[in-house]
């Protein structure tokens, strides 16, 4: 697959740009048709990404001793490091090492019967070892927050709504991160980085290090490889949209494969969610519109999709992550 296979589309176009509105056209478009660009034009500096990106691969190049003082089987909100073989996706084991972060929380539970997803809310698990890694993290989380808005916005346009649609469920976000290394796969273990799977949220803003692969989106029954391009970030839409879309707009699976011996791969992957106690509005799609939505099946592991996002995210926490689950959360393990 060429770099142009993927459709690149301009978040400045989106916003104020000239051709605005065919560019939202688009959006809408490839969304549906496809579930994953490039995005450009977004604003992010890119001296940040560098900075996060170095400080990533410091926290990585340290003795695993030192990497698990922040082990996420101390959280009982799945924050923090997990080593290789800590985390599954469908049932198997994924050949990665990363951290995971969310928005800075106290912690909450004063209504778990109703609202289980507070377990989610809580604080992260900073590196004293990286010091810097935290103010890179919360800076990372605001900017990706904001171009989240931003693209909400447009989407809301190119199905027929004002730009506000999604406001209400966005004031209050719970954005999630991972930074996250890929070692060279020796054949000893897993075989893949990260199994298919859709993403449980509202979208996913991901950028993959330059010349990193691995990254392979599914069309048509294909697995098709998605390149990284300087500059660019790879977005994706998450199950929220395809709920509040009835299936117009498409969560695609997708994967990484590991990396060949003497390669790694490092990507900094950010879900934007919205608001765990609300329910993400369903869109009236315009009649031409309406007659394309598929509906709305079960997500890949059979269950259910649900709009309402703390149960939505919560699911996918409580299968990955089974040991610090069994933990903390055995209670709320399905039947």
């Amino acid at each position: 697959m060429s770099d142009a296979a993927l459709p690149v589309i301009s978040l400045q176009k989106l916003i104020d740009g000239p051709g605005r509105e065919s560019e939202i056209a688009r959006l809408r478009q490839v969304t549906h048709e496809v579930g994953f660009f490039y995005l450009a034009d977004h604003g992010i500096p890119e001296g940040l990404a560098t900075d996060l990106f170095a400080a990533t691969r410091r926290f990585f190049a340290q003795p695993d001793e030192v990497k698990r003082e922040i082990s996420n089987i101390h959280s009982p909100h799945y924050r923090g490091y997990a080593h290789i073989g800590d985390e599954l996706t469908q049932g198997k084991v994924d050949w990665r090492e990363q951290i995971d972060f969310a928005l800075e929380l106290p912690a909450r539970a004063d209504d778990l019967q109703n609202r289980p997803w507070q377990v989610l809310e809580g604080p992260n698990l900073w590196p004293e070892s990286v010091p810097e890694l935290r103010g890179l993290v919360e800076k990372w989380l605001e900017l990706n927050t904001q171009v989240s808005r931003q693209l909400l916005a447009a989407w809301a346009q190119s199905l027929g709504q004002s730009a506000d649609f999604f406001e209400q469920v966005s004031q209050e976000p719970f954005p999630l991160m991972k930074i996250a290394r890929y070692p060279g796969h020796d054949g000893s273990g897993s075989d893949q980085g990260v199994g298919a799977h859709k993403d449980s949220g509202v979208l996913t803003l991901l950028l993959p290090e330059p010349g990193s692969v691995g990254l392979q989106v599914e069309r048509a029954g294909e697995w098709i490889d998605v390149a990284a391009i300087p500059g660019l970030f790879v977005v994706n839409i998450g199950e929220l949209l395809e709920v509040a879309t009835d299936g117009y707009l498409v969560a695609t699976p997708h994967r990484v494969l590991p990396p060949e011996p003497g390669t790694e791969r490092y990507s900094l992957p950010y879900f934007f969610t919205s608001s765990l106690d609300g329910v993400f509005p369903r869109v009236k799609l315009p009649a031409e519109l309406a007659a394309a939505a598929t509906g709305v099946g079960r997500d890949m592991a059979g269950q259910e999709i649900s709009g309402i996002t703390g149960i939505n995210v919560l699911k996918s926490r409580l299968r990955a992550h089974p040991e610090i689950t069994a933990r903390y959360h055995a209670a709320l393990i399905p039947a």
